[in-house]
């Protein structure tokens, strides 16, 4: 008679030993150890920005095609992108834009604004922003002129 030792009935002859058969959470916390360990003892691998920008792009698109992405609402996209802009310029990493491109960054957004809002909506928020995006674009001329 064969043995049933390291089977399980309902998975039909999988083991319940190992890795792979520990739930997500397990698995998870031993991975982190790993890499913890890897770090003190210096051979873990560090990515460089192109491999680390990658990655990131293929876990997006499986995140989306999964069905499990975050979507971002405007405002904590805003919010995300005024934070990855201070920590660029605090690291010195951040592209500084011609006028030529400051000009043409101002002008892409000061229509796509006017995209879905109501006139009232406009008047409103332009009130509190001011001015036009060539104003827009000139302010950030001066504000690099001032580094």
């Amino acid at each position: 008679m064969p043995s049933n030792k390291g089977k399980d009935e309902d998975n039909k002859g999988t083991s319940q030993r190992g890795f792979a058969s520990m739930d997500e959470e397990k698995q998870r916390e031993i991975a982190s150890k790993g890499g913890h360990a890897a770090h003190e003892k210096g051979t873990a691998h560090e990515f460089t920005s192109e491999e680390a920008r990658e990655a990131g792009r293929k876990g997006g698109h499986a995140a989306h095609e999964k069905g499990t992405a975050h979507e971002f609402t405007s405002e904590e996209a805003r919010e995300a992108g005024r934070k990855g802009g201070h920590a660029a310029h605090e690291k010195g990493t951040a592209h500084e834009f011609s006028s030529e491109e400051a000009r043409e960054a101002g002008r892409k957004g000061g229509q796509s604004r006017g995209k879905g809002e109501s006139e009232d909506e406009d008047k409103s928020s332009s009130s509190t922003r001011g001015g036009t995006s060539e104003q827009h674009a000139e302010a950030g001329r001066q504000s690099h002129k001032n580094r």
